[in-house]
């Protein structure tokens, strides 16, 4: 007899990575008033419940908003943990996931304070957010961040720092999905702390999972730019615990020689695969 039972596997999650770049009034043929539907266009067509945007302004914030309206946000700016500067927002479906607990912290030896870390040019933070699925009662958490384009040592003591705060958070070892530029190829220190960490329980490269090939170009920085830069892969989903990767992509699509921004969003479906509580 046929089990009419749903599971999981009947509702996979579609996640994304996706550095908006900021609204520059300086990128001219690029500003962001030239380019906001095509993200909105990219994120709605590829149906992602949840959205990890990197360099997003107050306004980008506001924008997306209007323009997802089935989806909510969290962050905060990370110059004043309000609204000035650019925020690690996640954006999820609201239709989908009740949102359970979410904060933000700053790459630094001073976490809880707004200011730079180490040799960083910048501040930079990593905004988490824990939900539950409507669908399938699991609940699980999802971290967002971008590291520094310049500090080598911020890069690895950031990679130190988010594992470390994920493992303290998660103590029930509930599924983790990490977002985020980290400014790090897969051959780096950084990389190979977040994935290979023997002093931190380390995080895994969705793409090395995805049961399907994975789609797109190797590079996710194409700085507004056709082809891209090939090789500079430095835009990542990583997972943690009990999670199975359908399928990944690194999305490269463009209208009449204009790109959504200077990075490419990389996209992954994947299940759940821990038991939902009763």
């Amino acid at each position: 007899m046929l089990s009419l039972k749903k599971t999981a596997r009947d509702y996979p999650l579609k996640v994304m990575s996706f550095n908006i770049r900021l609204n520059n009034p300086e990128d001219g043929f690029n500003t962001w008033s030239h380019r906001k539907k095509m993200v909105q266009s990219m994120i709605l067509f590829h149906q992602a419940d949840l959205i990890g945007v990197q360099e997003s302004l107050d306004e980008q914030m506001d924008d997306l908003s209007i323009l997802l309206p089935n989806h909510r946000s969290v962050g905060v700016g990370r110059d004043d943990g309000a609204k000035k500067g650019e925020y690690c927002g996640i954006f999820y479906n609201f239709n989908r996931f009740n949102l359970l607990e979410h904060n933000t912290i700053w790459l630094s030896e001073t976490p809880e304070e707004p200011g730079p870390g180490w040799d960083a040019s910048l501040n930079r933070i990593l905004t988490w957010a824990k939900f539950q699925d409507i669908y399938t009662n699991q609940i699980f958490f999802h971290f967002n961040t971008h590291f520094d384009h310049r500090g080598k040592i911020a890069r690895q003591k950031s990679a130190e720092l988010m594992l470390s705060t994920i493992t303290t958070l998660n103590t029930e070892r509930k599924p983790v999905l990490v977002t985020g530029d980290f400014n790090a190829r897969p051959d780096s220190v950084p990389y190979q702390i977040l994935t290979r960490s023997k002093n931190f329980e380390p995080i895994k490269d969705a793409k090395s999972l995805s049961i399907q090939a994975p789609h797109g170009p190797e590079g996710t920085w194409s700085g507004f730019s056709f082809p891209g830069k090939p090789g500079k892969r430095i835009d990542y989903i990583f997972i943690k615990h009990n999670i199975r990767v359908l399928r990944f992509g690194t999305l490269s699509e463009s209208w009449e020689g204009r790109f959504p921004s200077d990075h490419l969003p990389v996209f992954a479906e994947i299940v759940l695969n821990e038991i939902p509580s009763e």
